[in-house]
């Protein structure tokens, strides 16, 4: 299992190269300049150009990327022009905004696919199964800023059962102290209750955005893996012993089928990352997504440079979890690494 591990991050090594090269290049050939925008629209050619010298950003692109790749070597992102503090800082920040919301909003749709796709599995033809088939093309054909939209319309404007999507927590309320910066942990972990349900209340309609965007796939890798693995002849020789059918579904089947369902999860929440950015300008949520959003928008490069990348990264480590999880199921993972 070692030797896997360090393979793979061996692997992934030459990937973030790549990513930060082309990362780099994209973003200075993004339209917009940085040192206009920030000089303001009243700003005379030699105040423009002074501000672009300040920056940086007279120099030749080869002398920018080695800057930039020695500022990465000691951990530097840079600073954000928005905002004047360092892009490590922000991130660090936000990321357990957005790391809340998408593990909750998976979790969520975990909790609802994978027993939706077993059971239409066992039960081909019906019901549960036409329903399950429904569920899930209405969930790939939903885009997931439009799903937002509408449970904000509902829930909010027409019902009024849902707070304002306007953020991690109400203004009544002040966020917990801050020990892993997710607010539903910080908020046990002081005890406040009230802060805790207040925060639970904002989660619950920018997670059930991501649950439907992300149920679909789930469901539907569960029954087609289920259905594959019931068929085979393991199965059927199970059956034949006298075993009870929740042991051959729970014991024999699922665990055989769990490997492709891990993969689609891995996939799942690597898109999970992107269309958070779409959900938090959807509910104004202050995470990562947002913030690269608003510094796009102003020719921020520093910021964009380090979302990216910070996604990669994460990406990077959750390909490594699925190896891990991989070598748990089956014991024949190991073997071979």
């Amino acid at each position: 299992m070692l030797h896997l591990i360090l393979k793979r991050t061996a692997l992934a090594i030459p990937s973030l190269i790549g990513v930060v090269i082309v990362t780099f290049l994209l973003t200075r050939a993004l339209p917009g300049d940085p040192a206009a925008y920030f000089a303001g629209p009243a700003a005379s050619k030699e105040a423009i150009e002074q501000i672009r010298v300040a920056l940086g950003l007279d120099q030749p692109l080869i002398v920018q990327f080695g800057r930039y790749v020695a500022d990465l070597a000691r951990g530097d992102l840079g600073n954000s022009l928005s905002t004047g503090l360092p892009v490590a800082t922000e991130i660090r920040t936000r990321l357990p905004a957005s790391a809340e919301l998408t593990i909750l909003g998976l979790l969520v749709s975990i909790l609802i696919a994978v027993p939706l796709g077993i059971f239409a599995a066992t039960n081909p033809g019906s019901i549960l199964d036409h329903t399950c088939r429904i569920l899930t093309t209405a969930g790939v054909s939903l885009p997931v800023f439009f799903t937002g939209l509408i449970l904000v319309y509902f829930f909010y404007y027409q019902l009024g059962v849902a707070p304002a999507p306007l953020g991690r927590l109400d203004i009544f309320f002040s966020p917990p102290p801050r020990v892993t910066g997710f607010f539903l942990i910080d908020s046990l972990i002081a005890r406040d209750g009230e802060v805790f349900l207040a925060s639970l209340k904002q989660l619950i309609l920018p997670a059930a955005t991501l649950a439907i965007f992300s149920l679909a796939p789930i469901a539907r890798m569960t029954r087609a893996s289920m259905l594959a693995v019931l068929g085979s002849e393991f199965v059927r020789t199970a059956r034949a012993s006298g075993l009870s059918p929740g042991t051959v579904i729970v014991t024999y089947a699922f665990r055989n089928a769990m490997l492709p369902v891990v993969t689609t999860l891995g996939m799942v929440f690597s898109f999970l990352l992107g269309a958070n950015v779409l959900v938090e300008k959807v509910f104004a949520w202050p995470g990562i997504g947002s913030f690269a959003v608003e510094a796009l928008i102003a020719s921020d490069f520093a910021p964009v440079q380090g979302f990216v990348l910070t996604m990669a990264v994460m990406y990077v480590v959750l390909n490594l979890l699925i190896d891990i999880l991989y070598g748990l199921i089956d014991p024949r993972v190991r073997i071979e690494a």
